[in-house]
C-alpha cells in the first residue's frame, strides 16, 4: 500500500482534496473558522504544529485565519489564478495549508494566513501534554 493510499483511508474527502491535491473548502464551512478556545492548531497529515490560536482572529474572509505560524512554513509562489499569491505548505508533510496575505492587522505584523480548517487539527490547551505537545503550553502561560 503507498503513501498516498493509506491517507485516503485516513483522511476525509475534502481533507485529502486539501493538503494532497491543493484544494480549497468553501468558506465558512470548516469547524474552526468560528473557534476561538485556547490551543494549538496542527497539521492534519503529520501532526506539526503550525499555529497557535493566540494568533487567530476573524478576518471575516470565511476561513481561520492567523497573524504568524508557530514553525517555519514553505512558501511558494501560486499563480493558478488570476493573480500571484503565496501559498503556504507544511514543512514535515508538505500538506497544501493554504495562502498567506498582506492584509492582516496591522499591529500584529500585517500578514493574514487564510488557512483551509480541512488541513488542521485542533489541539485544546488542556490537552497539549497528553498529545505529546507539552512544550507549547509556555505559549498560553502568563
Amino acid at each position: 500500500m503507498t503513501n498516498q493510499d493509506d491517507l485516503r483511508k485516513r483522511l476525509t474527502p475534502i481533507q485529502y482534496q486539501v493538503t494532497q491535491e491543493n484544494g480549497t473548502e468553501y468558506p465558512f464551512t470548516s469547524e474552526y473558522d468560528a473557534l476561538f478556545d485556547e490551543g494549538i492548531y496542527v497539521d492534519i497529515v503529520s501532526g506539526e504544529p503550525l499555529f497557535s490560536s493566540l494568533d487567530k482572529y476573524d478576518a471575516g474572509c470565511g476561513w481561520p485565519s492567523f497573524t504568524k505560524p508557530i514553525v517555519t512554513l514553505k512558501e511558494l509562489e501560486d499563480t493558478s489564478l488570476t493573480r500571484v499569491r503565496t501559498e503556504v505548505r507544511s514543512e514535515q508533510a508538505n500538506s497544501h495549508l493554504g495562502h498567506v496575505f498582506p492584509d492582516g492587522p496591522v499591529e500584529a505584523g500585517g500578514l493574514r494566513y487564510c488557512i483551509n480548517g480541512a488541513a488542521l487539527k485542533f489541539i485544546p490547551v488542556s490537552e497539549l501534554e497528553s498529545q505529546g505537545y507539552k512544550e507549547y503550553l509556555t505559549l498560553f502561560k502568563s
